[in-house]
Formats: structure tokens, sequence, C-alpha cells
């Protein structure tokens, strides 16, 4: 047990989805320096993580990139948290299933999570490594794992309002959140193409019929509070999907929040969207560093952050 800001915590861990290739950036976008010491985004997590009271990280990650990641991040990271790595691999399927033989594209987020079934025993937050947060998200998911009221089934999401997260240099695509008058989560509709456009943004819905959202939307940026029940369902969920995925077994993809909608929908959970009012940012297209370089300098100016990290 440790103590922050006054509260009890108990054990709660970090796990970092870090396994994707950033095709749009045209890179490996997770790696790129953005601080003004060589920090990349996932520094600046885990700082803030830490400081929210995590105690563990863990980094999914292909095989092939442990030796860089260790190198730019973890053997720093590791002199301050303890830090685990895991694997995501194609070829990580339920007994019965092969992987395609032309299969190259990950099987999604949700497979992703669920390959830290056998090292995470404990409530956990789930982010994105090309993500930056904020503090303020860290803190009330943190808050919210530890809550003396422990219930299997009771996930949240930290929700972002949506002029927050949008980009200058092209389209997103973000999760545009509804929920009930207590705060539960009731459904996520990805939606792409957003723009900012006057007073409310412009995007498209499913079938690619054009439509305005208001810019203080609640969205989901795929940072969640979980607890280790949900790697159950997870595992099941992937043997449905592989089991019905017919003619797409090349590009479809088993997504974290897709899961969560469906438990939603099938009331076998709640999740609380916990609003936060941080700004998000982070690298979807190259031209997105320049932004995030700056904005990194303008919260150390500001005080908010050391000019060095984990030195």
């Amino acid at each position: 047990m440790m103590k922050s800001e006054g509260i009890t915590l108990t054990n709660t861990t970090l796990v970092i989805m870090a396994a994707g290739m950033g095709s749009r950036f045209g890179g490996i976008k997770q790696l790129e320096p953005v601080g003004p010491s060589g920090e990349i985004i996932m520094d600046y997590s885990i700082y803030d993580a830490i400081d929210a009271g995590f105690n563990k990280v863990v980094f999914i990650i292909r095989k092939d990139l442990e030796k860089d990641f260790k190198e730019i991040i973890g053997n720093r990271i590791e002199k301050m948290i303890k830090v685990e790595y895991v694997s995501q691999e194609l070829e990580a399927l339920p007994e019965g299933f092969v992987k395609p033989a032309d299969r190259t594209k990950p099987w999604g987020t949700g497979q992703a999570v669920l390959c830290c079934k056998e090292i995470v025993k404990e409530p956990f937050a789930v982010i994105n490594a090309d993500d930056y947060y904020g503090k303020e998200a860290y803190k009330i998911v943190n808050r919210f794992l530890n809550d003396d009221s422990y219930k299997s089934n009771e996930f949240c999401m930290a929700g972002f309002i949506l002029g927050n997260t949008l980009s200058e240099n092209g389209a997103v695509t973000r999760g545009v959140c509804s929920a009930n008058e207590d705060g539960k989560l009731v459904d996520i509709v990805e939606t792409s193409g957003i723009v900012p456009e006057g007073d409310h943004a412009a995007a498209k819905d499913s079938k690619g019929n054009e439509i305005k959202i208001d810019l203080n939307s609640i969205v989901s940026m795929n940072m969640w509070g979980f607890k280790p029940e949900l790697f159950g369902a997870l595992e099941s969920g992937f043997t449905a999907f592989l089991s019905g995925i017919g003619n797409d077994k090349l590009t479809k993809e088993y997504l974290l929040p897709t899961v969560v909608g469906d438990l939603v929908k099938e009331h076998k959970v709640d999740v609380n969207v916990l609003q936060t009012s941080d700004r998000w940012f982070g690298v979807t297209y190259r031209e997105d560093k320049d932004t995030v370089v700056k904005s990194f300098k303008a919260l150390i100016d500001q005080g908010e952050y050391p000019s060095r990290l984990f030195a």
C-alpha cells in the first residue's frame, strides 16, 4: 500500500499500448523526441502516472522493438517505477485458431490488452503511447481504481472535451460518447473525418454522410480504468471475433472501444465517464510534432514539468 494526496492506494498499473506503427506519421512515432532533453510523450505520461499513484508500468510492444524501447525509455523509467514488457504477436491466438498466412496487420487494441492477462492482476489503466492526456486524467482514473466500494464489473474512462482533442493538421477519428444522468456510459460512436469548423466540428457518420458535432461533446481518447475481470470478457470476445471474422481475416481488428461498448449494451459492465478539462495532444500527423514540442515547452515554462525528466 502507498499514499498519494492523502488517499490510501492499492497497487495500480499503467498499461501503455505501443505496438503500432505510425502509418500516417511515417515512422515509429511513439519513440520521437518531443521534450527539451530528448523526452518522448511516454516520459510525460509515466511521470504523471507516478505522481497520481500508479506503481507499475507495462509496455505492450512488438518484439522487434524491445531493444529500442529499453534503450530509449525503459532503462531510465525502471529506476523510478516497476517496468514489464508484453509482446503483441499475430500468432497469439486462442486454441484452435491459426494466423492467416497473409495477415500482417495487428489484431487490434482488444488483443493487445489481452496479452497482459498473465502479468496484470491488479486494477489498471490503459492508454495510447503517442497521446498526452494531461495530469488530471491520471488522478481521476487512479482515484476511481482505488475506490473502497470495489466492484469487479465497474470500469471507467477519461472523457475529454472534443474541442480539446482536435488536430490543426488534418481530420481525426474520435469515439463520441453519450452518458446517462448518473454519468454512466451509454454508447460510443466511432466518428471519422472530424475537423474544427467555426463554432462546431464537421465530421462523417458511419455511412459517410457529413454531420456537425458540438465542440463540447465528450469523447474517448482510449484512456480507460479497468479491473482484472476484464480479461475474461476479452478472452471470450476474441474467440467470438475470430470465429465470425469471415472474409475480413486480413484486416479486421478486435478493438477495445468496441468490446467495452458491447459489454455496456449487454448490461454486463458499468463504465463511469470521468470528465477532464485537460487538453489532449498527440502526434497523429508528422506536422503535429512541432505543435507537441511547443506545447511541452509551454508546460515546462509554466512549471508543470522540470526541463529534464528521469535524468
